[in-house]
C-alpha cells in the first residue's frame, strides 16, 4: 500500500467511533438503555467505554501520518508547532463553548470535558512526536503508564473537606484499596493510604484542588488533571500505530504486526487489571492497554478488508462521519443541549423542553421504554448523518 495515500480505513474507524459516540451519548431515557450502551459503572469496562480512548488513538495515528510528511520534508518546525498550538486552542475553545452555551456562568462552567481533553492530549502528544523517534515515543508512553500506576498506587492522599466528611460518615471505610477488598487506612491525621475508590483518590484530590470549574461528579472529574497522563499514553499508542503503518514493507507483515500487538496488549491489560483494575472514570494503565489494543485489532481488521483487499461495500456512510469527525461531534453536543433549552409551558402547566415532547410523542408512545431510548440515540444518529452527508456532498471538510 502506498501511505502517500489517504488511509481510508482510518476515515471508516473513525466514523464508525463518532457514530457510536452519538448513539451512546443521546439515550432517550437514561433509566432505559441497553447494558453494552452504558459506561462501567467503576471498575470494568464495555463497549461504551472503548469509544473515547479509541477516538484519542485515531487521533495519533492521524499525528503520526501528518507531522511525519512535514519531518520528511524538512518543515520548519516552529510553524509546525503554531499549527499545533492553533489547533489545540481552537478544540479547547469549543469545548468551553459546548459545556457554557448558552449562560456562560463562570460558577456553572465545565473546564474538563471530552473536547478540552482531546485538545490537550493532542497538543501535548503532538509536540511529543515532532521532537522524537519511535523509540522515545515508546519511553515516554511506557512511562506515563507506569509513573500514573505508581501515583495512584503509592502516594498517600491528603485529607481535605470531602474526604473528612467520608471518614465521619464512615462510608470510605466500606470498600477500599487497589482491589476494593480493604479498607482504606487512615495513616494520619493528614493522609488516608492511597487507594481507587470514587472521590477519595489522589486523581480526585487533585481535580477538587486544580482543575478549575465545575466537576461533572460534583467531587472528581472522569476527564480531570491526572488521568490527562495516560490519556496521553493512549494518544501516543496511536502514534506508534502510524508510524507502524507508514513503514515500508510486505503487506500481511505490517498486518501481522497490528493484529499480534492488539493481541498482546488486550492480554498485558487484563493481568494488569489484576493489580491496577480496567477503570474509565481513573483511565487507570491497564485500561489503556487494553483499549488500545482492541483499537488495533479493529483498525487491523479494517485496513485488510478495505485497503488490502479493497472490499469497500457498505463503507461510506462511516467514510462520510469520519471526515468531519470533529465538527460532527461538536453538533451532536450542541443540538441535545438545545433539545433541554427549548421548553414551554404544557397544558397542564408544567415546563415542556423540546426533547421530552419529542421523545414522547414520536417514541414512548408506542414503543416499548428501551426500545422508545435506543431509537431516540439512533435518529440523533441519523440526524447527524443527514448534516454529514450534506457536508460530503458539497466537499466540504471543516479542519481545525
Amino acid at each position: 500500500m502506498d501511505t502517500a495515500k489517504r488511509l481510508l480505513s482510518l476515515d471508516i474507524f473513525r466514523g464508525m467511533t463518532i457514530a457510536f459516540m452519538i448513539l451512546v451519548n443521546n439515550a432517550g431515557d437514561w433509566g432505559n438503555v441497553y447494558a453494552p450502551l452504558l459506561h462501567a459503572d467503576w471498575h470494568g469496562c464495555t463497549p461504551t467505554d472503548w469509544v473515547f480512548p479509541f477516538f484519542l488513538f485515531i487521533v495519533g495515528v492521524s499525528i503520526a501520518l501528518a507531522i511525519s510528511k512535514r519531518k520528511a520534508r524538512g518543515d520548519d518546525k516552529r510553524a509546525i508547532i503554531r499549527k499545533i498550538l492553533r489547533r489545540t486552542l481552537i478544540i479547547f475553545l469549543l469545548g468551553i463553548f459546548l459545556s457554557g452555551f448558552p449562560f456562560f456562568k463562570l460558577d456553572t462552567l465545565r473546564v474538563a470535558g471530552v473536547l478540552t481533553r482531546i485538545a490537550i492530549v493532542y497538543g501535548i502528544s503532538a509536540i511529543i512526536f515532532l521532537y522524537a523517534d519511535w523509540r522515545r515515543v515508546l519511553w515516554v508512553t511506557a512511562g506515563c503508564l507506569l509513573g500514573y500506576w505508581l501515583m495512584l498506587a503509592l502516594i498517600p492522599v491528603p485529607i481535605d473537606a470531602v474526604i473528612r466528611e467520608a471518614l465521619a460518615t464512615g462510608q470510605i471505610m466500606t470498600a477500599g484499596g487497589l482491589h476494593d477488598l480493604e479498607p482504606i487506612n487512615r495513616l494520619s491525621d493528614s493522609f488516608i493510604s492511597a487507594n481507587l475508590q470514587r472521590g477519595v483518590n489522589l486523581e480526585a484530590y487533585f481535580d477538587r484542588h486544580l482543575v478549575p470549574g465545575r466537576l461533572w461528579q460534583k467531587t472528581w472529574d472522569p476527564e480531570g488533571l491526572l488521568s490527562t497522563i495516560p490519556s496521553v499514553a493512549t494518544c501516543l499508542s496511536g502514534v506508534l500505530t502510524g508510524l507502524w503503518i507508514r513503514k515500508k514493507m510486505e503487506v500481511y507483515k505490517k498486518l501481522t504486526g497490528i493484529l499480534g500487538m492488539g493481541a498482546i496488549l488486550i492480554g498485558v491489560g487484563f493481568v494488569w487489571s489484576l493489580v491496577f483494575p480496567l477503570n474509565k472514570n481513573l483511565w487507570t494503565s491497564s485500561y489503556v492497554l487494553y483499549t488500545s489494543g482492541v483499537a488495533l485489532l479493529f483498525l487491523g481488521v479494517i485496513y485488510w478488508l478495505v485497503d488490502v483487499l479493497g472490499y469497500k461495500q457498505g463503507s461510506k456512510p462511516f467514510v462520510i462521519f469520519g471526515m468531519n469527525a470533529l465538527i460532527i461531534y461538536f453538533l451532536s453536543g450542541f443540538i441535545a443541549r438545545l433539545l433541554y433549552l427549548i421548553k414551554w409551558t404544557g397544558a397542564d402547566g408544567e415546563s415542556v423542553s423540546l426533547k421530552q415532547w419529542l421523545y414522547e410523542g414520536f417514541y414512548s408512545s408506542w414503543l416499548s421504554p428501551i426500545n422508545a431510548s435506543f431509537a431516540f440515540a439512533l435518529s440523533n444518529v441519523l440526524l447527524l448523518f443527514v448534516i454529514a452527508w450534506v457536508l460530503y456532498r458539497r466537499k466540504i471538510f471543516i479542519k481545525v
